[in-house]
């Protein structure tokens, strides 16, 4: 089977399979978009100690983030720099997908960007991605907001074993 990006109603379909491709999404009619999926914000994290990436395992230690509170109205007020993001939905990659993250245009237009890691194969959890407010005036985000697309590639042939890594079957929420 060749490789391509999948389209709106090959998405639409896998969400109806067993894993579904995704899982808690908040509204299908606004998420699914013609070359994606968007994901939707249910955490945001303020790195509080550094982490540190050895040569193995081992010697990795991930930054300490502590999860920052929304306002009584639903949304977060940030500060320009880094942020740990945690989004509501859980993603079930099959064998013969993977994913590339891109942010919203809306954010980059604001002065934010979310810097997101290739989602292998067999891969199964809450996806957490980088956001940074770039803007040194801040920027405002509300809990639900859509905030990141991830765009699905069918592999040319699926991978012989899935994603074994840390990270896989993770409940974040």
């Amino acid at each position: 089977m060749p490789s391509a990006a999948l389209d709106k109603s090959s998405i639409a379909a896998m969400l109806n399979t067993n894993p579904p491709l995704i899982e808690g999404y908040k509204d299908l009619v606004a998420q699914l978009q013609p070359n994606g999926f968007d994901l939707t914000l249910a955490e945001v994290a303020a790195f509080s100690e550094p982490g540190i990436l050895g040569e193995t395992n081992a010697q990795r230690f991930l930054a300490e983030a502590t999860p920052l509170s929304f306002a009584t109205d639903g949304t977060i007020r940030l500060a320009a720099g880094p942020y740990r993001v945690t989004f509501n939905e859980k993603v079930n990659l099959p064998l013969d997908i993977m994913t590339l993250c891109q942010s919203r245009s809306s954010l980059l237009r604001s002065g934010v960007a979310i810097h997101g890691a290739v989602g292998d194969a067999g891969y199964r959890g809450h996806y957490q991605a980088l956001m940074v407010v770039y803007h040194q005036g801040g920027f405002t985000v509300a809990r639900n907001a859509r905030v990141l697309q991830l765009v699905f590639f069918r592999l040319e042939q699926p991978a012989t074993e899935g994603y074994q890594g840390r990270f896989l079957g993770e409940s974040l929420l």
